[in-house]
């Protein structure tokens, strides 16, 4: 559910990530405000976008920012967070979204799915996120129906779906999705001429979600037997790493024609960190940070080489907790949010673990660099200092 977009802190720099988190952050909480503590699990990195779109393309002087109270996963500091409707419409995004996906699991029988009791419980929780979702879109004039008739119209293509079928017909419905999320920022900012390259941005981040999670689960749903679009359409992974290649190129044509306020951390996530997210799902990046620490995450116990520390013994079975036990801790680490911004330790495992916004997933070149565009308070866009190849 953390989406694939996941950009490294030490890419972004001190200024940027500060925005990064007030996004993140602002979703959390107008979840939780809306529709309650639990409804927090579904903050997700992609639904963000859509807050920090609607708060790059606003004019200046509206107020698209709040403090917040102190959090324990702040060390009880308070924090400039987004507000208002972008924040919103993001809620309703995620949560139409997470119903969705839950749905698809429950139909897959996936884990814990196939059992009826807990079938009936997840269905019941999808049904409330849905209609929580349509409520809050439609407090800020989004209609979340185009999504569900996208979830409902990607069942019957998959159905029919087989050997020689485009992966553009498969991934159609999630591309109409985002693409009318991503055009109703431009109605929220008053920006409407930023309508038309947003959808198209919007489309092409769908399509690229879409072939990035086929590419990632292959491996595993074929374990599975469950369906996914390159086993059922025969496409090969070169295929979809050329599809991927042109959203990306026709992602950063469509941001160009977009009017906004303030494009520097859109431009980053949606040029660069997209960019490192197709390069990491096809595993052709690897992590200058996390080599220097021995894993992509940074862990400080994995060996740095000949005579490095040894990895943290593995706890005693008698210490894990069992899967019971360790559900009922997940989801109080989830409705707090503690596995996304501080520290915890594994609920089954008890393992510390950093929270995956502390993770570190960086491409060759991140150390030592200050964030990308922080260097370039002159440029529209970004700088050519690093590796960018937009033209600005």
């Amino acid at each position: 559910m953390f989406g694939i977009v996941r950009p490294c802190r030490h890419r972004l720099g001190e200024n940027l990530k500060t925005q990064w988190m007030a996004h993140l952050c602002g979703l959390c909480l107008a979840l939780r405000g809306d529709h309650g503590q639990f409804a927090r699990v579904v903050t997700n990195y992609d639904g963000l976008l859509i807050s920090v779109l609607t708060e790059a393309q606003a004019a200046p002087g509206k107020e698209w920012r709040r403090t917040a109270g102190p959090c324990p996963l702040r060390g009880m500091r308070s924090a400039s967070v987004a507000q208002g409707e972008g924040a919103r419409l993001a809620a309703a995004v995620s949560l139409v979204l997470a119903s969705a996906k839950m749905r698809d699991h429950m139909a897959d029988g996936d884990g814990l799915l196939a059992r009826r009791p807990v079938a009936l419980a997840a269905r019941r929780v999808a049904t409330n996120w849905s209609r929580a979702g349509a409520r809050t879109g439609s407090a800020v004039g989004f209609d979340t129906a185009v999504l569900v008739d996208a979830v409902d119209r990607q069942v019957g293509i998959e159905t029919l779906a087989g050997p020689g079928t485009p992966l553009l017909t498969v991934t159609e419905p999630t591309e109409s999705a985002t693409a009318a999320a991503f055009a109703h920022t431009a109605v929220l900012a008053g920006r409407p001429g930023n309508a038309a390259p947003l959808a198209e941005a919007g489309r092409l981040f769908g399509r690229l979600a879409h072939l990035l999670d086929a590419v990632e689960d292959r491996a595993a749903d074929a374990a599975a037997g469950a369906w996914n679009p390159l086993t059922a359409t025969g496409a090969s992974l070169a295929e979809a790493r050329r599809l991927a290649d042109d959203a990306l190129h026709g992602m950063r044509l469509a941001l160009r024609d977009v009017e906004f306020t303030d494009a520097k951390l859109a431009h980053v996530l949606l040029v660069h960190e997209l960019r490192n997210s197709v390069d990491r799902a096809f595993g052709t990046a690897s992590c200058a940070h996390g080599a220097s620490h021995g894993t992509a995450y940074g862990n400080p116990y994995a060996p740095s080489g000949p005579g490095g520390p040894p990895p943290p013994p593995e706890p005693p079975r008698r210490d894990r907790r069992g899967l019971l036990a360790g559900c009922a801790v997940w989801v109080g680490l989830a409705c707090t949010c503690q596995m996304c911004c501080g520290e915890y330790h594994d609920p089954w495992s008890r393992e510390q673990k950093p929270g995956f916004c502390q993770r570190c997933d960086c491409s060759d070149g991140c150390d030592g660099c200050d964030g990308c565009c922080d260097c370039c308070d002159g440029c529209d866009c970004c700088c050519d200092g690093c590796g960018c190849d937009c033209s600005c």
